[in-house]
Parts: C-alpha cells; structure tokens; sequence
C-alpha cells in the first residue's frame, strides 16, 4: 500500500523558515517523480514544485522560486520542502504527492493527507 506521510507544518512569522519532509512507503521511492501541492484556505490546489526521480531535475512555481528548494533522499524514502522567507499568501495545507513515472508528467496517482503551513505573526 502506498503512504506518504507529511511532517513540518506549523505556524511560523512572516521571513521564517520552515522544512516539510515527506516519507513514503510501499512503492520503490527511487523510480518515480514527486512534487508538493498546495491549497491555501479558501482557494484551489497550486502545483509547488517537483524533482525527478534522480533529484537531477527540479521545477518551480514562480511564486516561491528562490525561496523554497525541493530535495529528496532516495535512501531514506524522503521528500523534503525547505522553505524560507516565507510570506502570508504561502498559507496553505501542504501535500506530498508522487507522479506516474520518473519525469513530472502523467500526472500524480498518490497523494498524502497533508501538513498545514501557517505564516502569521
């Protein structure tokens, strides 16, 4: 059965950082794509970013480009989130979700129940 379990959420001050870590469980972590989601109270999913299987490839949404960073550890079956100066409108529950194949295409087949992000001061 496929898992993946978020973990780092929380409530943190408007330039604060956070790290979202994702683990994932019943599926061989290695072969496959992952990305974060998010949706902000009120609004829409919004695709976050996404690293290829390898973790040679990364994509960014424009929002937090140069202030968030996507790593995984293929090792440790981990995604992780690193997100600094963090801003109001990056409130949001935050979700791990793993793609099709080993690119960001196909779209995504699992997704975890996710972590709530809260910048405020």
């Amino acid at each position: 059965e496929v898992q993946l379990v978020e973990s780092g959420g929380g409530l943190v001050q408007p330039g604060g950082s956070l790290r979202l870590s994702c683990a994932a469980s019943g599926f061989t972590f290695s072969n496959y794509a992952m990305s974060w989601v998010r949706q902000a109270p009120g609004k829409g999913l919004e695709w976050v970013s996404a690293i290829t299987s390898g973790g040679g490839s990364t994509s960014y949404v424009d929002s937090v480009k140069g202030r968030f960073t996507i790593s995984r550890d293929n090792a440790k079956n981990a995604l992780y989130l690193q997100m600094n100066s963090l801003k109001p409108e990056d409130t949001a529950v935050y979700y791990c979700t793993k793609y099709r194949s080993s690119w960001y295409r196909y779209g995504m087949d699992y997704w975890g129940k996710g972590t709530l992000v809260t910048v405020s001061s």
